[in-house]
């Protein structure tokens, strides 16, 4: 069997060679019980090339196996060399689809060897990597739990650029729990930290993306959409493949404040046109079906693009909230001529089922957005006129208030007499 020393001539032959010839000498290079300066970067070398082969040919567990085989070489290699390279190899096991319960278990692992080795700077950044999987895989009560530890820990430590990371993290995490206060105050922590230090364009992205998510829940439509645009222009110039979703949120929010007809202008500008495919063809269909107010249109955009509407938690809450507007509307419009009208009718005119109908008039009725009673009976809708405000009460008040006005001019010119 031929035995590859460390040396860049191995490293120059193994990049020429096939792929499963590649990993065979690589991993002969790290067999080689050499460790002077020369060999040990040629190690580097080999260790970087072998993880680039590996993760093309999606082999997460031999990725998983070599961390556990490398941990002999971290202790000849500088600590920050150490943390480049673990975090280089579970970044290369998160690029293969489908290795979540893998990332996890080996970031497990990592977190085990480097507490026993005592590398808080490594460990800390596993963990935060673990949290992120964890919430991934919407494990949010044992990912709460670690970043609520780490949290502490960093802060003692003041790490401003870990923190900024942990408190983004740890704000996306209350959020998919659905508690906003909290949301909102790990995202101005992760702000208050970030403008003491230098941040990342990628990472200052990801808070303005973050804020502009929040201000959408809080139904600031407007706020959101700078934070979006922000975000689009910092993901934009990167490259980054959250660009489009940035793009995506900015023109919901277009939609949500009835801006519907800006989206087409959006989507067919030079920074828009990068991206157009299902996501912006989705966001179009549902601009175009709130422009014609047509319910029809609407449910034929979330039937042809679930993936792209439904199966995105962000755009489906704020689609609901939308459809029950636009159904309201349509309600209303239709039992407007009407004093006296069959449930049925209105449902045929609408092209939804009768009980959906009769539920929304229902629930419209409690909400007092018009007056009116269900006869289940007769399977009729009796609506009421408005009833108009008795004068009375307003001019009853007007009189109070002047009577009030006139006693106390009295009082004034009596304190003067008296004086």
């Amino acid at each position: 069997m031929v035995s590859y020393p460390a040396t860049t001539e191995t490293i120059s032959l193994a990049l020429e060679a096939n792929s499963s010839e590649a990993i065979h000498i690589l991993y002969q290079v790290l067999e080689d019980p050499s460790s002077s300066p020369e060999a040990l970067r040629v190690k580097e070398q080999a260790i970087t090339n072998l993880c680039d082969r590996l993760t093309e040919e999606k082999r997460g567990e031999d990725l998983r196996t070599l961390l556990t085989k490398l941990r002999p070489f971290f202790s000849l290699i500088p600590k920050a060399k150490t943390a480049k390279i673990v975090r280089g190899i579970i970044d290369a096991v998160a690029k293969i689809p489908g290795t979540t319960d893998l990332q996890i278990t080996l970031c497990k692992e990592m977190v085990e060897w480097t507490r026993a080795e005592k590398r808080t700077f490594l460990r800390q950044r596993v963990e935060a990597k673990l949290a992120a999987l964890l919430m991934e895989n919407k494990e949010y009560v044992e990912a709460l739990a670690l970043l609520s530890t780490l949290v502490k820990e960093v802060r003692r430590l003041d790490d401003k650029l870990l923190l900024v990371d942990i408190d983004l993290l740890e704000s996306k995490l209350h959020f998919s729990l659905r508690n906003l206060p909290k949301a909102k105050a790990a995202l101005t922590a992760a702000r208050t930290a970030a403008n003491a230090i230098y941040v990342p364009p990628a990472q200052q992205g990801t808070i303005d993306l973050q804020s502009g998510i929040l201000h959408a829940e809080e139904k600031d439509y407007k706020t959101g959409y700078s934070y979006f645009f922000e975000a689009f222009e910092s993901f934009n110039a990167l490259g980054d493949s959250r660009a489009v979703f940035s793009l995506k949120y900015m023109l919901l929010c277009k939609i949500m404040v009835s801006q519907a007809d800006d989206v087409a202008g959006i989507i067919s500008s030079k920074a828009g046109l990068q991206y157009v495919g299902p996501d912006l063809d989705a966001m179009k269909a549902v601009a175009d079906a709130h422009s014609k107010r047509s319910l029809k249109l609407f449910e034929n955009a979330l039937r042809d693009y679930k993936a792209q509407l439904e199966d995105d938690p962000i755009v489906h809450r704020h689609l609901s909230s939308l459809y029950d507007t636009l159904l309201e509307q349509n309600l209303c419009r239709l039992i407007e001529p009407f004093s006296r009208v069959e449930i049925a009718h209105i449902a045929e005119l609408i092209g939804l089922p009768v009980d959906h109908v009769e539920k929304k008039l229902s629930q419209m009725i409690l909400d007092k957005k018009f007056a009116g009673t269900l006869d289940q009976g007769a399977g009729c809708l009796i609506i009421f006129e408005d009833p108009k405000a008795d004068a009375i009460y307003s001019a009853t008040l007007d009189t109070i208030e002047n009577m009030e006005k006139v006693v106390d001019s009295l009082y004034v010119r009596s304190a003067k007499i008296m004086a």
